[in-house]
């Protein structure tokens, strides 16, 4: 631990990863630190997530966390397309869909949040309600009643974002719908599921089932469908339970025993595929991080650039000594390069379950051809990549 934060306080608003990776190198370099998640406890719901390339597996490893996510990986699942008989039409290999390491977001979190509680102060069930960005620092008022002064605000807190609400403006002004939304849930594997992540689509629509390698006799599925932004409060389970019903219902395969799963899941992971477009990350001295920032639902890497971006949001305050104008102009400057490489392109609904039957010939012709897929599997890892990132702890 270096002392170039000491005494600088920092809230950070999400405890799901980016914050927590956030928070752990802030208290590295000696500051103190906040987080404040509006769950009551570490969420248990989520899918796999992945991190390749030297840059992203760079950072777990100053983190000191790699050799325990490798313990964890899942070891990959491959994707296999079917049609309504099982019978495969393609398939991706499990690098291609998990990277170089992958794990389960729960067992991620967890791990970040072990890593950091000892150093760090966490408020599980609050919210941030009111920020006042002064000259002196930002004067925060939490849904609990609190209200304290902290010398910067950091909003992880998702596509959702209340901080980019709070101190930017309305969400309607930086999330953009990109016509589908995605669901996910656990059910009794009683299908015989593996560890192949099998889908099975119709124009428009996909559902897909893999076995969870974690928790025995335990299946996990993900739907994706086309539709326009759902009138649906984000914390009714019930009516979104409903909403995706209706999307799928008629659809063949194990589509009918995966929505008799659903009915009976105790969670359910519901949300908009849409990008943000944030023309600033940051303002005065409030910054957005990973997903608040230049989000993608289901955009392949934004897990992996949400922990670079805490790495490099950290090392450029600790570089300053909490200057916090030229720490943020070259965190947003950095990250915008980084990030926007995939960002802009990432259109996952349009991939996974696309509008027409055309659309669906033309996708699965393309990933039965070896050569497709060698060179998309090239171009992601490069993607990840950043050669030129600064090795902030030895700066500081």
């Amino acid at each position: 631990m270096t002392a170039a934060l000491n005494g600088y306080r920092v809230l950070v608003s999400g405890g799901g990863v980016a914050g927590p990776a956030l928070a752990w190198w802030l208290a590295h370099y000696g500051a103190e630190v906040t987080v404040v998640e509006k769950a009551a406890a570490l969420r248990e719901s989520g899918f796999a997530v992945d991190f390749r390339g030297p840059t992203h597996l760079g950072v777990l490893a100053k983190m000191g966390v790699l050799d325990e996510l490798r313990a964890l990986q899942t070891g990959g699942n491959a994707m296999c397309s079917v049609d309504g008989d099982g019978r495969e039409i393609f398939t991706l290999p499990a690098e291609f869909t998990g990277g170089e390491i992958e794990v389960y977001r729960r067992d991620l979190s967890r791990v970040f949040y072990e890593h950091s509680r000892g150093s760090c102060r966490y408020l599980f069930g609050d919210e941030i309600v009111e920020l006042t960005d002064t000259d002196s620092g930002v004067r925060v008022s939490f849904a609990g009643g609190d209200t304290q002064r902290y010398d910067l605000v950091v909003g992880a807190d998702g596509l959702h974002s209340a901080v980019r609400r709070l101190a930017f403006g309305p969400e309607s002004r930086f999330v953009r719908h990109l016509g589908y939304h995605i669901a996910g849930w656990e059910l009794p594997n009683d299908i015989g599921a593996d560890r192949t992540s099998r889908q099975y689509n119709e124009p428009g629509r996909m559902a897909s089932v893999a076995a969870d390698l974690r928790v025995a006799g335990t299946a996990g599925a993900m739907a994706v469908f086309r539709s326009r932004p759902a009138n649906v409060d984000w914390h009714d389970q019930d009516a979104q339970k409903e909403f995706v019903t209706a999307a799928l219902s008629g659809m063949g395969w194990h589509v009918p025993r995966l929505l008799a799963g659903l009915a009976d899941a105790d969670e359910l992971y519901f949300d908009e595929i849409a990008r943000v477009h944030a023309a600033r990350w940051t303002a005065g001295r409030v910054a957005l991080l990973g997903d608040a920032a230049w989000g993608v639902t289901l955009g392949g890497m934004g897990v992996g650039t949400g922990v670079v971006g805490g790495y490099v949001l950290a090392g450029e305050l600790a570089a300053t000594g909490g200057a916090h104008q030229p720490a943020l102009a070259a965190y947003e400057r950095r990250m915008r390069r980084f990030a926007g490489r995939w960002q802009r392109g990432a259109h996952p609904g349009r991939f996974l379950a696309p509008a027409t039957g055309y659309g669906l010939t033309l996708r699965n012709g393309m990933f039965a051809n070896r050569l497709v897929r060698r060179m998309m599997l090239s171009g992601t890892s490069s993607l990840a990549t950043d050669a030129g990132l600064p090795d902030y702890q030895a700066a500081a």
